[in-house]
């Protein structure tokens, strides 16, 4: 089978695409023919590794989530069987051999997951960081719902900044389908109708509005949660917008890896500040994110292209480079793979 590999890190142009065998799964794991693999800014940062060009411990391949169908099961494995059509989260947790840039990849159970008939490849290999980040983010609210499900938030009023990056995309679908008010900022008219199309209920250009004021005339007592993805220029706003015990949920450092916390604004209001990462959040957490991202997927909510919110940006296996590239460019839209069968 043909692979994308790097033994050293450093940029784009470490990846290269080798010949290996076949895996075979073990107890307990899921082999699954891969068929479109998803590009998030973890991978290319992982793939990066530092400012300086090391070695890795293992030939690793790259990206965590992706779609296919399974084409054999291990010993043990009740949850899927060969046929079915399924998407991964977190396939190379630790920089291994698993990633889903391949045409066959080896899996723990757990973290391969039947896809509804509803759903296509191409949002199946959408999922994983944006969706599961997302689900964490709207799940840390203080008196929960620590699930989402139709109404789990009604009631509750979400800000989502970057509502047209992959993670605001999945936080308003998952929001609206939950039932919460959904508010996002965004730059500009451009990222304003994709996040329109995805079902932002208030869409703010904070390059021309006047956030706070915007959000307050929107919810006069502030917002529940804020999905968070530049906490280092958008803290002033949180703090200003947030309800008393409100929570602000960070899951990236955009803009700057270095917050000034004026401490007293924060604690009279009670507001805490959550810090995410998928890799140690636990299994029973990722597990029960993928139930409800099932269900949203059940009932349609999760739908990807431009028409809803999330252009596709589509690459060859060959091309990985590029799309590695793309992804850290800031390119606007989910960056696909297409993994060629034979």
């Amino acid at each position: 089978m043909k692979a994308i590999v790097y033994t050293d890190t450093g940029d784009a142009n470490v990846l290269s695409v080798v010949e290996r065998d076949i895996p075979a799964p073990g107890p307990g794991e899921v082999r699954v023919r891969v068929a479109v693999s998803g590009v998030n800014p973890t991978d290319w940062k992982s793939r990066a590794g530092s400012s300086t060009r090391r070695r890795v411990s293992v030939e690793s391949v790259p990206n965590q989530d992706g779609s296919g169908t399974v084409d054999a099961v291990g010993p043990g494995v009740s949850s899927v069987s060969v046929g079915d059509r399924v998407w991964i989260y977190l396939a190379a947790p630790d920089n291994g051999l698993t990633g889903t840039a391949q045409e066959y990849t080896v899996q723990p159970e757990h973290r391969v997951v039947k896809l509804p008939a509803e759903a296509s490849l191409d949002v199946g290999a959408s999922l994983g960081v944006p969706a599961m980040t997302a689900h964490r983010a709207l799940t840390v609210i203080e008196g929960g719902p620590t699930r989402l499900s139709p109404g789990a938030l009604t009631g509750r009023t979400v800000l989502v900044a970057g509502g047209a990056g992959a993670v605001g995309h999945a936080a308003i679908q998952l929001g609206v389908w939950a039932g919460a008010t959904v508010i996002t900022t965004v730059s500009g008219p451009e990222k304003a109708a994709l996040a329109g199309a995805a079902g932002a209920d208030h869409v703010i250009n904070y390059r021309t509005d006047d956030v706070v004021a915007r959000v307050r005339e929107i919810a006069p007592e502030g917002v529940d949660v804020v999905v968070e993805v530049s906490p280092s220029k958008n803290w002033d706003i949180d703090l200003a917008v947030i309800k008393p015990r409100g929570t602000v949920a960070v899951y990236a450092n955009d803009g700057g890896n270095h917050l000034d916390l004026n401490i007293g604004a924060g604690m009279g209001p009670n507001v805490r500040l959550q810090f995410m990462l998928l890799y140690t959040v636990g299994d029973e957490v990722m597990t029960a994110a993928a139930q409800d991202i099932g269900a949203a997927l059940a009932d349609g909510a999760l739908p990807v292209g431009e028409e809803h919110g999330l252009p596709l940006l589509r690459f060859g296996l060959e091309d990985m480079a590029a799309a590695h590239d793309a992804v850290q460019a800031g390119t606007v839209g989910k960056v696909l793979v297409d993994v060629p069968t034979g």
